[in-house]
């Protein structure tokens, strides 16, 4: 049988792109753009796509601030979306020519916990029989390589890659949301059980936190209000209805209160994380998850999304190091509130998050601001890890020709 012309041309490109390029890390704050080992079909299952679309995450700052034990030489990019360019032969669903978005949480969808669909906990995937979960490119959650490259390996094909439709192409700015943090926003209202007419506050303005924000409201959500004080995040926060309190300039707790009465809101998202801090810089593990308590009516609920680590031997004080809070416990539990924690189980949200993009109903990429080929990866890091005006989301396109070439 003939292949179509079309698929024929993407196998022969295929063939012609070894070595890959990709976004490698080299030390604190230093990545460069260079030439590593080609993605390569390891397994009958897996999927092979060349990545057209690669976000510059939050998380990713972490690792690039040297914050976490991610090893130089390896290479960053949870946040995929790309066209399938080889599959192996144990693949039946996915095709050559196809656009998929890939969850961040690589997993097999036949352990115990896949099955129960917490995929962001894979027994399989995770190589360390002590822990569970699995990711591209990202500390302590496997060896698999990450998508700021020019070419991914996805395992377990069929049950990871979220196949897109015919506006795939023109709309990679709204589907590569799909790999992380529109679901990972829609999982902390979730967890934070945001149901209509609630009023729901969110600590911290970053991509995730807007696009809590943004799955508050979709959830029906009467009031949404968003703590932050980077001017360009909140406008983004207003621009979608909500409500921007600027922390350097009000006590958050406070305002949160005017908002709803005296009362507290009914649940709150924390999409911050370790390295929460202060106006004055002063980094506060604690910070975000005490002023939710104190920001949360009485049996209210926290969905907490934001990154929380075992050890952190850059932290500010003793306890943070040890990757322990001073939580306000005793409030929390006085309040007789409730919270949820924990990475978002991506593939139980992202087919209906699709749907409502594919409607009409929920455009993410609001939060774009810069669309840059592979090679300026190295500035737009600097940019974003600075939180420099205007740098609010990065979306990384390898097959973007740099500007001059």
């Amino acid at each position: 049988m003939e292949i179509p012309v079309r698929l024929r041309a993407i196998k022969n490109t295929r063939r012609r792109r070894q070595p890959m390029k990709a976004v490698v890390y080299e030390g604190p704050r230093q990545v460069s753009v260079k030439e590593v080992p080609d993605a390569r079909i390891e397994r009958p299952t897996d999927v092979l796509v060349r990545v057209t679309s690669a976000n510059i995450c939050g998380s990713d700052l972490h690792m690039y601030e040297g914050r976490t034990d991610f090893e130089p030489g390896r290479w960053f990019g949870h946040e995929n979306l790309g066209q399938v360019v080889e599959v192996g032969d144990g693949v039946d669903k996915v095709q050559v020519g196809e656009y998929v978005v890939l969850p961040f949480n690589i997993s097999c969808g036949h352990c115990k916990n896949c099955e129960r669909q917490l995929t962001n906990y894979c027994l399989t995937a995770q190589p360390d029989p002590q822990m569970a979960g699995a990711a591209y490119g990202f500390a302590d959650m496997g060896p698999y390589g990450g998508g700021q490259a020019e070419l991914l390996r996805v395992p377990w094909g069929d049950f990871n890659c979220l196949r897109l439709g015919e506006d795939a192409e023109e709309r990679q700015n709204d589907y590569v949301m799909l790999a992380d943090i529109f679901p990972t926003g829609y999982h902390a209202t979730e967890m934070a059980g945001v149901k209509p007419g609630d009023q729901t506050v969110i600590y911290g303005a970053g991509p995730v936190g807007l696009m809590a924000a943004l799955s508050a409201t979709i959830r029906g959500a009467s009031k949404v209000m968003v703590v932050d004080r980077q001017p360009d995040r909140l406008r983004l926060a207003e621009s979608i209805g909500a409500i921007a309190i600027d922390d350097s300039k009000t006590d958050p707790v406070q305002a949160v209160l005017e908002e709803t009465m005296g009362l507290g809101a009914d649940n709150g998202c924390e999409c911050v994380g370790y390295q929460a801090h202060e106006p004055d810089g002063q980094e506060r593990a604690n910070l975000t998850m005490n002023r939710l308590v104190d920001s949360v009516r009485f049996t209210g609920t926290i969905g907490c999304v934001g990154v929380f680590v075992p050890q952190d031997p850059g932290a500010s004080d003793d306890l943070a190091k040890q990757g322990k809070l001073a939580f306000d416990y005793g409030m929390f539990w006085f309040k007789g509130q409730h919270l949820g924690s924990g990475q978002a189980p991506v593939k139980k949200y992202n087919r209906q998050l699709r749907d409502l993009i594919a409607g009409g109903k929920a455009e993410p990429s609001f939060i774009v601001s810069h669309e840059l080929p592979l090679s300026q990866a190295p500035e737009a890091y600097e940019h974003f890890d600075n939180r420099d005006d205007g740098w609010t989301k990065v979306v990384l396109h390898p097959t973007m020709a740099a500007a001059g070439s």
